[in-house]
């Protein structure tokens, strides 16, 4: 029962439904994040490399031959053994073109020379193959020190051209007042964080679950603003 509930919280923290309006401090984030990549992940198949996997929360979305997921060899990714291959963060350890897509999430903003990153991922895409890039463009620093960069859809875009890669579809996640609200709600939990996950729940539903509710109200009653969201979600193709 315990390992029930306990699988059902860890899915309303990545893929929150109407549960995690309540128990979720970053409800708006994580839900039009998972949208937008359920959405984008249409054209992902084949043999697919997961860059910077973490715990893979996206690889039910894919429609993959082969799944391999990648992250920096370091103690702490070798306990959780979430990924099947570890690396020194430089050069991607397969061979050219050896892959027919490649899923990178949240990643972008943590490594210091994105487009020697980006170079090695197209050095392994085969030619046509599809890239789906998530990167913030608002979010707060965090996994710091290595905590490098935030993207503008034009400065992305830019980004992705100079390496080879060709945008198909890109989507901007929260372009409305949730972007406030999930900023309001990151504030207040990297305030009040507690090492009790029980004490966090009820911090949550006491001081977090009314802006959950409220942004969603508000997002209902007011324009829009494309200039103004959390995430890029990009699918792109190697030149």
């Amino acid at each position: 029962m315990l390992a029930s509930l306990k699988t059902y919280y860890q899915r309303q923290m990545m893929r929150p439904g109407f549960v995690g309006l309540f128990v979720n401090p970053f409800y708006f984030a994580r839900r039009e994040l998972f949208h937008a990549v359920r959405e984008l992940s249409r054209d992902i198949n084949g043999r697919v490399l997961d860059v910077g996997c973490g715990t893979r929360p996206y690889e039910s979305l894919v429609a993959a031959r082969e799944y391999v997921g990648l992250e920096l060899d370091t103690p702490e990714n070798r306990r959780t053994k979430n990924a099947d291959v570890y690396y020194n963060g430089h050069k991607l350890p397969f061979e050219d073109r050896s892959f027919d897509a490649v899923i990178c999430n949240q990643v972008l903003e943590h490594i210091f020379e994105p487009d020697a990153f980006l170079r090695e991922i197209a050095r392994v895409l085969k030619a046509g193959g599809k890239l789906l890039l998530t990167v913030p463009f608002v979010w707060d620093e965090h996994e710091q020190p290595r905590d490098f960069g935030r993207y503008s859809s034009f400065g992305l875009a830019a980004l992705l051209d100079r390496n080879g890669f060709r945008i198909l579809r890109h989507a901007k996640t929260a372009a409305d007042v949730r972007t406030l609200f999930q900023l309001a709600n990151a504030y207040l939990y990297k305030v009040t964080v507690t090492r009790s996950a029980y004490a966090n729940l009820l911090i949550t539903l006491v001081l977090m679950a009314p802006f959950n509710l409220l942004g969603t109200l508000l997002a209902w009653l007011t324009p829009g603003n494309q200039d103004l969201f959390l995430d890029n979600v990009v699918l792109a193709e190697r030149a």
